[in-house]
């Protein structure tokens, strides 16, 4: 009798253990935080006595065990998303990750370019390289080269946009060799590679790497951003509002807590992004009184980020105000014609 206890008991814990730490493949998508972006965001010699607050919000992904899977049937907000719904085809989940902290460097390149237009104060773009997402198997540059890495230059050459970049190696032949001085943990790197053909078009020479284009912004007074792991660009908006109002020295908040989402494009557009369903319940939770929420334009039989974000405060019941904007601008409008409080 004992002994059969015993097996019950460790058949019960093992299928605890199971259905609490398998990963299975798909992915829970829930409501994050939301973040004050003043303790983030360093403005040199900035504006700091402000009443009010900027903050971005976040979505938390974590991977799917079976415990979880079914607790997110029931949760309010709770979202299940297949690895195609996360990830790039060939994508593996590091190079995901990585590719969500480059997005988020992008979004603060753009935030700092647009608050320092908006202050007219002078900052200047620089083209730093190509910054390496993914490194393709059975490429030339398969175990060489790492998602993260920076290329600096190729045999010498330092490049002005992606374009050069790709135009000096499509006059190279399979079996050519390149130098490449890269960027790798703050650490400068030369590799040698020997070109092979690409594995997505064997009639091509390279190296077998996609990338984008690596840039940084000087600006004057300096800013400093610690966005630790946060990453994706939904949270350019708000970088640029938060720079703003540390330029300038009027409270732009006009002392309220306010929160919103969306990318920020290189001429004010606001900018489409994912979970605002997810992120006005977070704004609601961490007690913000204003949300910005994309207006983007959809074909008839869809929804932009804004119908979703007011459907989503109806049914939560939250009295946070749902503001639509298009632009910086529309955002620097509605912050103007507030009454302070």
């Amino acid at each position: 009798m004992k002994n059969k206890r015993t097996v019950f008991y460790l058949i019960v814990i093992a299928a605890a253990v199971f259905i609490s730490f398998y990963r299975m493949d798909s992915y829970i998508t829930r409501p994050g935080s939301a973040y004050e972006l003043s303790p983030l965001v360093e403005v040199e010699n900035g504006d700091e006595d402000d009443e009010g607050s900027f903050s971005l919000m976040t979505v938390s992904m974590l991977n799917a065990t079976p415990a979880l899977y079914v607790y997110a049937q029931f949760q309010e907000g709770y979202k299940v998303l297949q690895p195609e719904q996360v990830r790039s085809p060939h994508e593996s989940e590091e190079e995901y990750n990585i590719r969500q902290l480059k997005l988020m460097s992008d979004s603060q390149v753009n935030a700092l370019k647009a608050a320092f237009e908006t202050a007219d104060m002078p900052y200047e773009v620089e083209t730093a390289g190509v910054f390496v997402l993914n490194v393709l198997e059975g490429g030339a540059a398969d175990d060489i080269l790492k998602p993260g890495d920076r290329v600096l230059s190729i045999d010498g050459n330092n490049f002005e946009s992606q374009q050069d970049f790709i135009d000096y190696l499509a006059e190279k032949q399979v079996g050519d060799t390149v130098e490449l001085v890269i960027e790798r943990n703050d650490r400068e790197v030369i590799e040698t590679i020997t070109l092979a053909p690409l594995p997505t078009d064997p009639e091509r020479a390279g190296l077998g790497i996609s990338f984008v284009e690596d840039k940084t912004i000087i600006t004057d007074p300096k800013v400093s951003i610690d966005s630790e792991e946060i990453g994706g660009p939904s949270a350019g908006l708000m970088f640029t509002l938060e720079i703003i109002n540390q330029l300038l020295e009027e409270d732009i908040t006009q002392g309220y807590d306010v929160a919103g989402t969306g990318t920020m494009e290189s001429e004010g557009e606001v900018g489409r992004i994912g979970g605002i369903d997810q992120k006005v319940i977070a704004a609601d939770n961490g007690g913000m009184e204003i949300f910005f929420a994309p207006d983007d334009e959809l074909a008839a039989d869809g929804e932009s980020n804004y119908d979703v974000a007011v459907e989503t405060a109806e049914e939560i019941g939250t009295d946070m105000e749902i503001v639509p904007v298009k632009t910086l601008q529309d955002a620097l409008d509605y912050l103007e014609q507030l009454q302070p409080k």
